[in-house]
Formats: structure tokens, sequence, C-alpha cells
């Protein structure tokens, strides 16, 4: 015989079975990634401090608006540890405010390509927009993947997917079979991390290697098991309070259907008191969702993410998808109807030749 209790009781009965259904989904979910990302953190790169303050100054160097500076390797930023950077192509979409270069980097025996971060009128906006975003595309090929719309758009559905890989290929013909490293901060970071991928995937590239500086999360759990397996070498570069990294929200109860970061992070923060305090690099775990790493902080600052290793990440005056270039340097780009430009080498060693038999045309 079954005995009822009263309604209420019945109630609250249901609620506390349901509780304890969504605790222990939630806690085998958690163990099942856990173990996956555990057993590929064997295959993760090391850490090298020396190429992320290299790479940083490439991620700085791409939010410059003077094209002709850029285009040159001439402006302010295209100094220091880049000296001597060699441009392939130049890319400016501006239709959808997007910017990027390839280039060969003789220091490192690589091509280097590196994305710019969004250059919205406030960044305040864009950083509001990341927590309502939600997931909504199959990343093709891979089973249950799911993707952020814009940044995968940003990549695969503009001007920038396909000047990119022609790019990789004129550099490997000027310079041969070089490795590959991807770059970029903020959003930047995250067309990287689909440059990266596509490039292993679908061009079936070698000694492909990413690193990203504040970059936001892009997918879910399934896609960055899958993505860690097929770009291993991927640093993912934090800063102290950076807000971006925490965004889209991550929800730990529900690991499998939630915005989930692929390994491995870097997480950059001071630790000491007074005068004593000094910078920590620590180099975290392999799960992507580190909980002693950027998690173990209140994400709130937006000042923490634009600056990291000291170098700049934002463009040199606040404007909406402006550029700046002078006549001769628009001679030798290649616009389409909607305003969006390519740059390429050969134009560069045209406008040299020019400008040095022409006299003072610059």
């Amino acid at each position: 015989m079954v005995i009822a209790g009263p309604p209420e009781y019945m109630g609250k009965r249901r609620l506390f079975i349901l509780a304890i259904f969504v605790c222990l989904f939630a806690f085998s979910c958690g163990r099942e990634l856990m173990a996956e990302h555990k057993h590929a953190d064997n295959h993760l790169t090391a850490y090298n401090h020396s190429l992320a303050t290299i790479l940083v100054e490439y991620a700085s160097a791409v939010y410059m608006s003077d094209l002709t500076e850029l285009f040159t390797w001439t402006c302010s930023r295209c100094s220091g540890l880049t000296a001597g950077f060699d441009i392939i192509e130049l890319l400016v979409d501006v239709e959808h405010c997007l910017q990027s270069f390839v280039g060969v980097a003789k220091d490192l025996n690589a091509i280097v390509i590196a994305f710019r971060g969004t250059q919205e009128h406030s960044i305040q906006n864009w950083i509001e927009d990341l927590y309502w975003k939600q997931l909504d595309i199959n990343y093709p090929g891979m089973p249950d993947a799911m993707v952020h719309h814009g940044f995968y758009s940003a990549y695969h559905n503009t001007t920038i997917r396909p000047g990119i890989l022609n790019a990789v290929e004129r550099a490997k013909q000027y310079y041969g079979d070089l490795n590959i490293i991807v770059t970029g901060h903020s959003m930047g970071g995250a067309m990287a991390a689909f440059c990266g991928l596509d490039l292993v995937v679908n061009t079936e590239a070698k000694n492909v290697q990413v690193m990203t500086f504040g970059q936001p999360r892009v997918g879910n759990a399934a896609f960055a098991s899958y993505y860690s397996q097929l770009v291993p070498n991927t640093i993912r570069v934090t800063n102290d309070h950076d807000i971006v990294p925490h965004l889209p929200p991550y929800y730990r109860y529900f690991p499998q259907k939630t915005y989930h970061h692929f390994p491995r992070e870097v997480w950059l923060h001071n630790i000491g008191v007074g005068s004593l305090v000094y910078e920590v690099e620590k180099v975290c775990d392999g799960s992507g969702e580190d909980p002693d790493c950027c998690r173990s902080v209140a994400g709130n600052s937006i000042a923490d993410h634009l600056v990291y290793f000291g170098v700049e990440l934002m463009c040199e005056t606040w404007r909406s998808c402006g550029i700046v270039m002078d006549s001769l340097t628009k001679e030798y780009g290649k616009m389409d109807v909607k305003g969006n430009i390519v740059f390429s080498r050969d134009s560069i060693l045209r406008m040299k030749t020019e400008t040095n038999t022409g006299g003072d045309r610059m």
C-alpha cells in the first residue's frame, strides 16, 4: 500500500529529488570532461616566455590604423622585438571592421599571422554584448561541437579567411615550408583560434602554433576537446582580473552545455604586498578551466584587458573602424566594391622601387 503525504510535502520531495539529479548530472559530466582533458594534457605545448613577449608586440602592432606605416612596417609599434618583419599581406575588411596581417619573422623562422581585436567606439558595449551571446553554430565535422556565431563568422564569412590562406601559400613560395604562428588579442584571439584550426584541418598545415592574449571563450566543451587534440600547440595568456577571458559566461553545473575554454592557459598575476610585488606567470592545467588560474578571481577589469607584459593592446585613438593611408599607398592596394582592402608583398616591392626612382612621392 502506498501512503501519500500532504501536497506540500510531495512538492518539496520532488524538488529535492530534482536537485539531487541535477547535482549528480553536473558532477558526472564534470568528471568525464576532466578525464578527457587530462588525457590530452600530456600533448600540450610548453610555455615560452620569450616567445610571448615577442608575439604580444605583433598583437599590438595589428591595431595600428595608419596602413601606410603598418604596410611598410615603419609604425611606432613595428620595432623592438618585431624589427625586420617582412609583411606578405595586410588585410582590412572595412565592412566588418576587421584587420589582419601575414608576414615572415626571420628570427622566429616562422610565418606570423596576427588579428586585431575589437575596434568599436566603446569596448564596454562589446563586453556587455558577450554576456548575452549564445552557442548557435554546429562546427563542421565535430559532432556536438558548438561555437560562437560572431567569432566564427568574423573569420570564416568575411574577406579575412581567403586573404590569410592565400598569403600563407605565397609566404611558403618565398621562404619555404616554415612553421606558422597565429596570434591576436581579445576578439582577435578568437579569430586566431579559428584560423589555427582551419590551417590544420583544411590545409593540413604542419607545425601550427597559436598564442592569444585576453581571448574570450569561443565554443562549448566538445569543441574545446576537439580543438585541444587538433591544435595542441596552443597557449592562451590571461592577465590578472581581465574581464574578457570570463566571457561568454561559464556555468560549471552544465559543463557540456556552456562555453568552455580550451587549454592551455597561462595566467599573469601579481603577488606580494607593498613594494614587494612581482608578476607571476602561472602555467595552468590541461582542463581549459583551471579553478586556480584566472577563474579564481573576479573578471571585472577592462584595464587588465588592454595591457599585457606592459604592451598596449588597443588603438592609439578610439575611432569607429577608422583607417589612415596616403594616396600613394592607396594606389598599391586592391579594393573591392565594399571598400575592403588588400595590400600584398608584391605591392610593397613595387612601391619601394617606384618611390626610389620617382623622388619623394611619399
